[in-house]
């Protein structure tokens, strides 16, 4: 590793300190915006006012959701159910420092790179190179804490929800994960958009670009690690917990299996950590292309100027408005079910994500009108507003269109659950398999459609104002609309892992076992609880989490491809303005692009999730050894070793899928500037139907399971046990492979734009193109490292008497099991779907 480490640098010096070029995408200028005046109300108000007075509202909307954190944090619990959120807490806590400074060691080969450009091929003096790595750290921070910030309002109310489940009253259950996740949605986008309004009129205009460059370099930098590092883990641990149902024949989150505190962390590893940090970079990337573009495309100071300003006016607008929503669903929830001791969970939740797109959709147009009425085409205003709203109305029937797939309520889950009790779990596996083909197909026609409107809206007028690549900067508008409503989307995923967390909560605190606890809880608490209430609610609650934690990954991905075009452009527009502009579908550069982008894709998805089965298979062999029966709670140094695997092979997966990744790049970059736009055309195209496939698909398979757990109430059953076989298979889909192909799509195209710049001016002086002697050698990297995320990661065929030793120790637990049963719940040795050879945990990875 080392060597290879050191040969990668070395490459890159040798070569970036040999140019000199004199304009690049860094060097974009930002029009100064004092001299921008807007007239609102019969005032007079510059752009750079507008800005630093609508940044003050958007840190009141962050104090909003400072205030919702303390009000869920003083929520009362039982100390039964505190304790074990703490526990968890303090799990995810050692999480997330681990991948900190794994983080740090990304960083410093990004560091270097990014030194290399600035200094070798821009020729920038040491502060500004400070500056750009300073917003690097800022960015990739900003994912870290968010992340953080994610977790710990998810473990104070994960506790508070299953208590409040006692009560017997639905609304509760549900509007305390509600609240967390509109207290991590307003928190992630109003923190990101201080951050960019900082960079925007604070630094210096010659330095604006660059600095905009560092920071979404260093926030897509920690989404990609910690959305695939998170979603190995969590999937690592889900499986291994999972499978314990079907061997031992126990319950949901039975306190003795050594894996549910790994799973409790997994959920917030996964469903928390990397969607907010991957939710924070979108936001950020997103406004980075848009303002790139303007910059690039636009040629008129006064013009540009105008249209960041109204970015960014209806990005403050849009996080407001997505607050004052969260209200109006409350008061509208609370008429309708407080009175109600059931009712449909995932109602609340879909009539949040209408109301926010109701009124971002009729305020967009107010807005539009307000800043852009005086502009030379009357028209501009409300075009530019209609196509804001296509990605607007993408991001609302997108959720629709996935609930037809993965909600519990579905034909199509229903039809897994028939399938599967016929068939087994190879019709269950077949049948999740049909709907997430479906999804994919009808997910992708509505996106289709929707940009299709933007492109014939653009086509009216549009190019006499943004120039003739109109059409383009219309589809970063979708992706722009897709993110409209960042806080609602961020709130609706965030409430899965807190509902999901909730149900272990319940399980681990062993609350109905606690002597006299009904008495004391009426005493201390004011209420009787109702144990056999509370756990439905909890279960019907995760199913509903499950659905839209489905339907905020088919939003994050087609906000990524969408808004992918938009930075694929700039490196078009350089081709273009040095002549070098060749992409045709009978050029050859362009078809080998084509191919390479799907098999990256591919590659990806299986490297992903060979690390979760490997994970998984090391978590399960330990589990099933350790997995004592006659113990009342699992030992907490087997909980930890747990964790520890989670945590080691996700690292070692993350850190084998990320050096083969950075080469590939850099080495498709310096092969050919135009075969290389064709690969992130198609690594963005593969990766939308890829993503979407496997997340419907998965979300079908989970929540098949929910149905015959909570709707038919068939645990332990083989229909039970034909379905979580399926979950098992759809875990990393949905949770793993699926969510970090966003990230990857654009870390991939932030960052080869600066290899094609560097490739670009080598092409222009044909006696200094060394391009494909860096090429070559990082493309031997990257298919070492390929290998390495498959046959470093297998699974061994270990030594004969290893194997022995395992089965004796699984045969005693599978007595322990059976001891007390009657015959036809004997577990039966040959119903083990696990294989058997084990690997020593504390063998040398």
């Amino acid at each position: 590793m080392n060597k290879l480490m050191k040969f990668f640098f070395l490459t890159s010096a040798l070569f970036g300190f040999s140019l000199n070029m004199q304009a690049s995408e860094a060097d974009l200028a930002i029009p100064d915006l004092h001299q921008g005046t807007y007239h609102i109300f019969g005032s007079a108000v510059s752009s750079w006012d507008f800005l630093f007075y609508g940044a003050m509202i958007i840190v009141g909307t962050l104090g909003f959701s400072l205030v919702l954190f303390h009000q869920i944090k003083k929520l009362k619990a039982h100390d039964s159910m505190l304790k074990v959120a703490e526990t968890i807490y303090a799990t995810c806590r050692t999480y997330l420092l681990q991948q900190g400074k794994f983080l740090l060691m990304l960083f410093a080969i990004v560091g270097a790179i990014l030194c290399i450009y600035f200094f070798g091929l821009l020729g920038k003096p040491v502060h500004v190179v400070g500056e750009v790595l300073l917003f690097s750290v800022i960015g990739m921070l900003g994912s870290y804490s968010v992340a953080w910030y994610g977790i710990r309002v998810n473990t104070y109310a994960n506790a508070r929800t299953a208590f409040a489940s006692l009560r017997g009253k639905p609304l509760d259950v549900v509007n305390i994960p509600l609240k967390a996740g509109m207290s991590v949605g307003l928190f992630l986008i109003s923190l990101e958009l201080v951050m960019m309004v900082i960079i925007l009129l604070f630094v210096p205009r010659d330095r604006v670009g660059i600095c905009f460059l560092g920071f979404a370099i260093g926030e897509s930098l920690g989404a990609s690690a910690l959305r695939i590092a998170g979603g190995i883990f969590t999937k690592i641990a889900d499986i291994g917990s999972d499978l314990m149902k079907v061997i031992f024949k126990v319950k949901e989150d039975d306190p003795r299996n050594p894996g549910v505190i790994a799973d409790c962390t997994g959920d917030n590893a996964g469903d928390s950590v990397g969607p907010t940090a991957d939710g924070f970079e979108t936001y950020g990337v997103t406004g980075v292309a848009l303002i790139t573009f303007i910059t690039l495309a636009i040629k008129d100071p006064q013009v540009q100027a105008k249209l960041i300003v109204w970015i960014f006016g209806m990005r403050f607008l849009m996080d407001f408005l997505s607050g004052c929503s969260f209200f109006i669903n409350q008061a509208i929830s609370k008429r309708l079910y407080s009175k109600k001791k059931f009712f449909n969970f995932e109602n609340p939740l879909m009539r949040l994500i209408w109301i926010a797109a109701t009124l971002c959709i009729s305020v967009s147009f107010f807005m539009s009108h307000l800043l852009l009425s005086d502009l030379p085409n009357p028209t501009l205003w409300w075009k530019l507003a209609v196509i804001i709203s296509c990605g607007t109305l993408a991001a609302v029937l997108i959720p629709e269109f996935t609930k037809m797939f993965t909600s519990s309520k579905s034909n199509h889950v229903q039809e897994i659950v028939t399938a599967s009790r016929e068939g087994g779990a190879s019709l269950n596996i077949l049948s999740g398999i049909v709907t997430g083909y479906l999804s994919a197909f009808w997910t992708g026609m509505l996106i289709v459609a929707l940009m299709t409107i933007a492109y014939f809206t653009s086509e009216t007028g549009l190019v006499e104002i943004l120039g003739e690549h109109a059409t383009i900067f219309a589809f970063g508008l979708v992706a722009f609309g897709f993110l409209c409503m960042g806080p609602v989307t961020i709130a609706v995923d965030s409430y899965g892992p807190v509902t999901d967390n909730a149900q272990s909560v319940f399980e681990l605190s062993q609350i109905e076992q606690i002597p006299n606890v009904s008495q004391s809880i009426e005493k201390e608490f004011g209420f009787k609880p109702d144990f056999e209430v509370g756990k439905h609610f909890l279960e019907a609650n995760d199913s509903a989490g499950n659905t839209f934690k489905a339907t905020a990954k088919p939003v994050l991905i087609g906000t990524a491809v969408v808004g992918a075009t938009t930075m694929i452009f700039s490196i078009i527009l350089l081709l273009d303005k040095v002549g070098m502009l060749k992409l045709s579908l009978t050029d050859a550069q362009v078809i080998l692009g084509l191919i390479c982008g799907g098999a990256v894709i591919f590659w990806f998805s299986g490297a992903s999730m060979q690390a979760v089965t490997t994970g998984a298979y090391r978590a399960v062999e330990f589990i099933k050894k350790n997995f004592d029966m006659n113990k009342k709670e699992a030992d907490i140094e087997d909980s930890k070793a747990v964790v520890k695997i989670c945590t080691q092979y996700a690292q070692k997966g993350m850190w084998n899928i990320f050096i083969a990744l950075i080469s590939l790049t850099l080495s498709f970059a310096f092969m050919s500037p135009n075969f290389f736009v064709a690969y992130l055309i198609s690594i963005a195209v593969f990766g939308l139907f890829q993503a979407i496939f496997m997340a419907n698909a998965g979300g079908s398979w989970d929540n098949a399971k929910k149905v015959v757990e909570v709707d038919l109430k068939e645990k332990n059953t083989l229909l039970h046990e034909a379905v979580v076989v399926g979950d098992t298979v759809g875990d990393p889909f949905k949770d793993t492979s699926s969510v970090s192909l966003n990230p990857i799509i654009k870390f991939s195209t932030l960052f080869g734009l600066l290899a094609t710049e560097i490739c670009i001016e080598m092409k222009m002086n044909p006696a200094m193109d060394y391009s494909m002697y860096i090429a070559i050698p990082f493309l031997i990297i990257g298919l070492i490292f390929v290998l390495r995320t498959f046959y470093s990661m297998r699974i061994p065929v270990e030594k004969l008497a290893e194997e022995e030793s395992s089965e004796v120790q699984y045969k005693e637990n599978l007595d322990e099991v059976n001891k007390d049963k009657d015959t036809d719940e004997f577990v039966s040795e040959d119903s083990d779907i696990l294989v058997k050879e084990t690997v020593p945990v504390d063998k040398k990875m």
